[in-house]
């Protein structure tokens, strides 16, 4: 059992000073308000729920600034693919635990508590199925439990190269099973995540130019009750080759063709008409945003004025792990609006800031796309918080939704001081508390790989 006070917090009730948490077998099993610290109480300046990770490819964050060159020929997204597929020619088991394993403990200390692992490096870089399996599931399940943080393990179904069937391309050998394999896949990854405290498990069909329409219909039945994460819209190609092969545009096809609700989460969908907005708006599924990532690879911009103005739910996820900071996602998902609209505070209400709006959709919606409870600091939660230096210069002085907004807007992660998962302390001082072992050996797993 532990005790931590804080000078003020952000419950499920809102704003209250002078918090005490006590934590026990992980949950918050008493929350106190307006105390006085205890001489025991570990002591903090400010706490906040934790955010989920709504969609993360870990391996990647080995790729960081390795693809800021321009080619002979236009760069886009399908340019940026073949380099990421020549990346993985090397990464073995322990090379890709490695790196998720560093990339987790960085998604900890900028404010994320859970992540959803879309998970689709399978097979040995000829294609063929490892001994196991689920020997690169149980690879994902070591890294989260080396790090501490929660795991939704998103197992990813690939079969085909592209729309009508097109044969996949030599990078994409490692990712692809039959149905009957990937219900296979799916059982010996329950099996490797099943000593994880907390961890979930949902499928995630890579996308429709991935998956047949057959396949898809017996992908989401393996999903069960889980959650269920689909690429959607992501590229202007992708939503023409989609209007060429099926007569719809990738969203709509969705909206018409599966029972979408609140179990979905769409990753990125950033190119809605106007009908699709309103229509994934009022299904309950969550839009999966990216908002540094999909920058970083010229996607483009969601619609999210629109589609938070029609009740939208949506999650922040660090996808390739370029920058990882949950408040850099909320902030560059509000500058996208602001450049697109040219005005400033796009994403506000009536009712909240810019940076409380930011941060209560992300709560709720991240923690719906990833199949847990949402409520954040509340008696019998998870105990899954982060903690902000309140002399921090950003946040000096400021109190209520004025910490969220200066949290976005400012210097994010540098705030963070401390993270709890499950009521174990895994962030001291900003840094995680494995940090420097799990550098070495993410230097080495990366010496490796691109040595090759």
């Amino acid at each position: 059992m532990a005790r931590i006070w804080f000078e003020t917090a952000l419950t499920a009730h809102g704003w209250q000073d002078k918090v005490r948490l006590t934590l026990a077998d992980g949950r918050i099993a008493r929350l106190e308000t307006e105390v006085e610290p205890g001489p025991d109480d570990l002591r903090g300046g400010v706490a906040l729920p934790g955010l989920c990770n709504v969609h993360s490819h870990a391996f990647q964050r080995g790729m960081a600034g390795l693809t800021e060159y321009r080619g002979a020929s236009r760069d886009d997204f399908w340019s940026w693919r073949e380099l990421m597929y020549r990346f993985l020619g090397a990464m073995g088991p322990e090379e890709m635990q490695a790196i998720a394993a560093f990339a987790f403990a960085e998604m900890l200390e900028g404010g994320f508590t859970r992540v959803g692992e879309f998970h689709y490096l399978h097979h040995a870089p000829d294609g063929a199925p490892y001994a196991d399996l689920g020997e690169m599931a149980a690879r994902i399940a070591a890294a989260a439990e080396a790090t501490g943080i929660g795991l939704t393990l998103l197992p990813v179904y690939y079969a085909q190269g592209g729309f009508d069937g097109a044969a996949p391309s030599p990078g994409q050998r490692r990712f692809l099973n039959s149905v009957d394999r990937y219900a296979q896949l799916l059982e010996r990854s329950r099996a490797a995540i099943g000593h994880l405290e907390g961890a979930n498990m949902g499928v995630a069909p890579h996308s429709l130019r991935a998956v047949m329409p057959d396949d898809l219909a017996q992908v989401v039945a393996l999903g069960a009750d889980g959650p269920i994460h689909i690429h959607a819209a992501e590229q202007v190609k992708e939503v023409a080759d989609c209007l060429a092969a099926t007569g719809k545009r990738p969203v709509q096809w969705l909206l018409d063709n599966t029972a979408l609700d609140a179990r979905w989460c769409l990753i990125h969908a950033t190119h809605l008409d106007p009908e699709e907005t309103r229509a994934l708006a009022a299904s309950g599924a969550v839009a999966g945003l990216c908002p540094v990532t999909e920058a970083n690879l010229g996607d483009g911009i969601f619609p999210a004025a629109a589609y938070l103005g029609a009740g939208g739910r949506f999650g922040v996820g660090t996808d390739s792990n370029i920058a990882i900071s949950a408040p850099a996602e909320l902030r560059d998902l509000e500058y996208s609006q602001r450049l697109s609209h040219q005005a400033r505070n796009v994403l506000a209400s009536l009712e909240r800031s810019t940076g409380s709006r930011l941060f209560h959709g992300a709560l709720a919606g991240g923690a719906q796309a990833l199949g847990v409870s949402g409520r954040g600091l509340a008696e019998g939660e998870a105990a899954d918080l982060i903690s902000l230096d309140a002399q921090h210069p950003d946040l000096y002085g400021r109190r209520g939704d004025a910490l969220l907004d200066s949290l976005v807007f400012g210097l994010g992660r540098d705030a963070i001081d401390g993270v709890w998962r499950e009521g174990r302390q895994v962030v001291k001082q900003g840094r995680h508390i494995e940090r420097d072992r799990l550098l070495a050996d993410y230097r080495r797993a990366l010496a490796k790989v691109l040595d090759a």
